[in-house]
């Protein structure tokens, strides 16, 4: 994650230096991070908003409630609001700028759906999210790509030796800019999502209860729409599994890893901790190493 950010901070200053040196480079940078100041703040309330979500009021839902409680607990993290969202599609996100002021929000088809093994580790992979501070990271990396992306916008203010500027190359450079971004972007987003799986592995104690929930949630999520992510798909990047059509590959311009890819790396996890499979798929009845059902 650093070095993508580093990408983003050297593409930054190329075209900073190219389009007219510093000046134009630090004044993007300037208004996009304003830009996504506010959105730090408030993107919670929006993504929650945008989703539909509905709080969870106590003695609603015990169930997942005492299932985040006892996570929480273990991890000595603080007890995130929890949301659900009135969809069949079995899925969930976190968002949230620190581990203070965190919400999680899972659809009744994952309640309903996956069994409390699978949705114990998909609440440890959201609160490996929010633990590890993913929404500070991609706060940032979205203030770099939208300085990237103003900087091509601006192209012609900026740029130096304007008589001199070749025309191809600063249209190439307007084109090429944002897409370089944006693909560092969906980088990095795609290895925070690696990492939340290895911890929430982690915080559950059994790698195959997870690499069961996100088959799971695959094989559903292709079955079932999600209207009200499919009316905002800005959010589906938010989700543990796209809600809106899986990638079979890890595509560039995907924003989450495939999933057999993500499955492969919870499996290889389980045998280094010597946890098997009981059955032919990955629905495991293996006691974890440590959890709330230890």
């Amino acid at each position: 994650t650093v070095g993508l950010l580093a990408a983003l901070g050297a593409v930054i200053v190329l075209v900073g230096q190219t389009l007219g040196g510093t000046s134009g480079a630090i004044i993007a940078l300037v208004i996009a991070a304003v830009l996504n100041f506010g959105m730090y703040f408030f993107s919670d309330k929006l993504a929650l908003r945008a989703s539909k979500a509905r709080p969870i009021e106590e003695g609603e839902l015990p169930q997942v409630t005492s299932i985040v409680s006892k996570l929480a607990q273990m991890e000595n993290m603080p007890m995130p609001k929890l949301f659900y969202i009135d969809s069949p599609q079995p899925n969930a996100f976190a968002t949230g700028r620190n581990p203070d002021n965190a919400a999680v929000a899972a659809t009744t088809g994952l309640l309903e759906r996956l069994s409390r093994e699978e949705v114990a580790a998909v609440m440890a992979h959201e609160l490996a999210h929010i633990r590890n501070y993913d929404t500070l990271i991609m706060t940032v990396t979205a203030s770099f790509a939208g300085a990237i992306s103003m900087l091509a916008n601006f192209a012609l203010f900026f740029r130096g030796g304007r008589d001199r500027t070749n025309p191809i190359a600063l249209i190439a450079m307007m084109i090429l800019a944002p897409l370089a971004a944006g693909l560092v972007q969906m980088a990095v987003s795609r290895s925070r999502e690696y990492e939340a799986d290895r911890i929430g592995a982690e915080i559950c104690g059994n790698p195959l209860w997870l690499a069961s929930a996100l088959q799971a949630i695959q094989n559903l999520a292709s079955r079932i729409d999600n209207d009200t992510a499919e009316r905002n798909p800005a959010t589906a990047h938010m989700f543990i599994i796209n809600p809106l059509h899986a990638f079979k590959r890890d595509k560039l311009f995907a924003t989450h890893p495939a999933t057999e890819n993500r499955v492969a790396a919870l499996n290889a996890m389980a045998a280094e901790m010597g946890i098997r499979a009981t059955t032919s798929t990955t629905r495991p009845n293996a006691q974890p190493q440590r959890g709330p059902w230890a």
